[in-house]
């Protein structure tokens, strides 16, 4: 009855309880907890291997050589990357890399909002057929020797198309974008037919403008597959003048070529140590421009999958 009565006034004047830290259930901490070590750990399995290919690319070669170096770089050089930055081979590559990435995102991206946009209008005739065919494919594949034999045909062998056109669509990229361009609004596009626009203008004007977390991501999903593919580049290409930079890696990595850049930097010995150092080096010139391209697009990353992927 008391707390019928109390006016409004009072209530107002009373002074604010002291606000009660809520506790988690011990379970939840525990959990908490657990999750936080399996991260630090997972994060130091990511990030050491990362620091000791850092710290041997700065080091002498000798030191490499010898095994002294860990975590932090001996008998500090750059050695390595005057030699990496000053081999033709090493930059030609580098050089077709960033072609491949560069040109490859661009028409992977554009192919890619060009099937995804007709299969999310819900009037667009025998898009379901469409859909389960472009799943079909993602689950089953012709093959090597088919692919091969299409692109010998095709004529793109030993050219840059060969990298370029194959693999210009991925099929989860379209289902992402199909999804993320049903979840625009209808109304904008009834507004935008109200106005005269057609289609066309309408995606150019209307949804390309709302999609740029969506582009960012698949930008950044083609970007990653052209910059690290080496595969194709070693089925479709011979003239080595057209060799990406993962294959002039992979023949000082695995292959161990001493005829990269080192032939004419000392005497046998001496180019087996830089060799070695040379490795390290090239990981981390061939590694930067993902870690350059990542910061910018990262923020866009977590929203424009989660919107693509969750119908609603």
């Amino acid at each position: 009855m008391s707390a019928l009565t109390t006016s409004p006034l009072s209530r107002l004047r009373r002074k604010p309880a002291a606000k009660e830290r809520i506790r988690e259930p011990f379970r939840d901490r525990v959990f908490l907890v657990v999750v936080t070590i399996m991260l630090v750990v997972i994060l130091g399995l990511v990030l050491l291997p990362l620091i000791y290919i850092v710290a041997n690319s700065f080091s002498s070669a000798s030191a490499v050589s010898a095994g002294r170096v860990t975590f932090w770089p001996i008998d500090f050089s750059l050695r390595a990357y005057e030699v990496a930055l000053s081999n033709p081979q090493i930059l030609r590559g580098y050089y077709n890399s960033l072609i491949y990435a560069v040109c490859g995102t661009l028409i992977s991206v554009t192919l890619t909002v060009a099937i995804a946009y007709p299969l999310s209008r819900k009037r667009f005739f025998g898009r379901n057929v469409l859909m389960t065919a472009l799943i079909f494919t993602m689950l089953f594949s012709g093959g090597l020797i088919p692919t091969y034999m299409v692109v010998q045909d095709l004529g793109m062998l030993n050219t840059r198309w060969a990298l370029l056109i194959p693999n210009a669509v991925g099929v989860w990229q379209v289902i992402i974008a199909r999804t993320f361009f049903a979840n625009i609004p209808e109304d904008l596009h009834e507004a935008a037919m109200l106005d005269g626009a057609s289609e066309l203008r309408y995606l150019r004007s209307v949804v390309l403008p709302l999609s740029k977390p969506l582009l960012a991501v698949l930008a950044l999903m083609y970007v990653i597959f052209q910059w690290n593919t080496y595969f194709d580049a070693l089925v479709y290409l011979k003239d080595q003048d057209l060799f990406p930079l993962q294959i002039v890696l992979r023949n000082v990595l695995i292959l161990n070529q001493r005829n990269v850049g080192v032939a004419d930097v000392a005497q046998q010995l001496q180019q087996q140590q830089l060799a070695n150092v040379l490795k390290y080096a090239l990981i981390v010139v061939s590694s930067l421009p993902v870690l350059i391209i990542y910061p910018f697009v990262a923020r866009h990353f977590t929203k424009g999958v989660m919107v693509g992927a969750v119908k609603g």
